[in-house]
């Protein structure tokens, strides 16, 4: 059984830093890519960071490109989202997730995508 949990959210002053991880359990870490949501209240779920299965990064959108960077540790099971210089319209819920297809090629993530979720952490940003 797939579980991921996330942690590293916290309440922050405009312009911080903060490291979220995604530790996962119950499938094989190097067969399946994953990715990093975020939902604001009343907004869709958008996708914020991916890592193929590979190990490469998918294109980060407009939004968090070059603040973002997402990292992977196979010997730890573990995901990580290093978010820089952050801005209050970065607040949201941050969920990790897992494609639900393994082995997928050129994988633009979107929620249907997703095979399992986290239970996700909060970041708060303050302007």
């Amino acid at each position: 059984q797939v579980h991921l949990v996330e942690s590293g959210g916290g309440l922050v002053p405009a312009g911080d830093s903060l490291r979220l991880s995604c530790v996962a359990s119950g499938f094989t870490f190097g067969r399946y890519s994953m990715a990093w949501f975020r939902q604001a209240p009343g907004k869709d779920r958008e996708f914020v960071a991916g890592l193929n299965w590979s190990g490469t990064v998918i294109d980060y959108p407009d939004s968090v490109k070059g603040r973002f960077i997402i990292s992977g540790d196979n010997a730890k099971n573990t995901v990580y989202l290093q978010m820089n210089s952050l801005k209050p319209e970065d607040t949201a819920v941050y969920y990790c997730g897992i494609d639900q297809r393994a082995y997928r090629y050129r994988w633009k993530p979107i929620p249907s995508d997703i095979g399992s979720w986290g239970q996700g952490t909060q970041v708060t940003v303050s302007s």
